[in-house]
């Protein structure tokens, strides 16, 4: 699996936003030039697999995320940067976007250290960004296998701090699924704010790609704590 940047891309105004949120134009096709995260060469399909979320309840990823743009990250509540920055991105983003667009979006975070998140815990703590991000745990051999599947996302491990605990290591990269159950792009730790409600808007504009679409290829990005 091979991922490659797309080029600078144009900004999308307050307008095309505002359009896109009423759910107007559609665009006649994908182009590289429309995305800012990391094009996948070639597309992952949706992983199935249940995990537990945070109501105690079976969480059928596949199941659960039919049909909508789909957010898929793994990570952790201790995360000292990472994490907490790309979720206060992505409400915000969602925030900017209006209610029309973010119905659209779901955002399913997975912990990657189910021994401290607890299920009050990481709900609690996702929470603090958007009631609506969907959090779900399993142990750690069962996420890895997942992350694996994807050929993309670096597998959790454990990592002393130097002060007697532990930090995770992880991949910092967020998987976009459309609603043809693919991941075509995938967006790096460095996805700003606007960058996100840019490319956000833009997936919720242009749907799936077309099947026979060629794109580009990318180094993979390292594994973050």
């Amino acid at each position: 699996m091979t991922f490659l940047p797309a080029p600078p891309r144009r900004a999308l105004g307050a307008a095309t936003v505002l359009l896109l949120a009423a759910g107007c134009s559609r665009p006649a096709g994908w182009s590289r030039a429309d995305l800012g995260g990391a094009i996948l060469t070639p597309s992952i399909p949706k992983p199935a697999f249940t995990f537990t979320d945070t109501r105690g309840r079976p969480y059928d990823f596949r199941g659960e995320t039919r049909g909508r743009i789909t957010l898929l990250y793994f990570g952790y509540t201790h995360c000292p940067d990472v994490c907490p920055l790309q979720l206060s991105h992505l409400a915000v983003a969602l925030r900017r976007l209006g209610p029309a667009a973010a119905r659209q979006i779901l955002v399913v975070f997975v912990t990657t250290d189910s021994v401290r998140d607890s299920l009050p815990r990481l709900r609690s703590w996702l929470d603090g960004f958007d009631s609506s991000f969907v959090g779900v745990t399993a142990g750690l051999d069962r996420v890895n296998a997942v992350q694996s599947a994807t050929h993309v996302l670096a597998a959790a491990q454990r990592q002393p701090d130097g002060q007697g605990g532990y930090r995770m290591g992880h991949s910092g990269l967020v998987l976009a699924f459309t609603r043809d159950d693919s991941a075509h792009v995938a967006f790096p730790p460095s996805t700003t704010e606007a960058g996100w409600v840019a490319d956000l808007a833009r997936l919720v504009e242009l749907g799936p790609p077309p099947p026979r679409m060629r794109l580009g290829p990318i180094p993979a990005y390292p594994a973050t704590n």
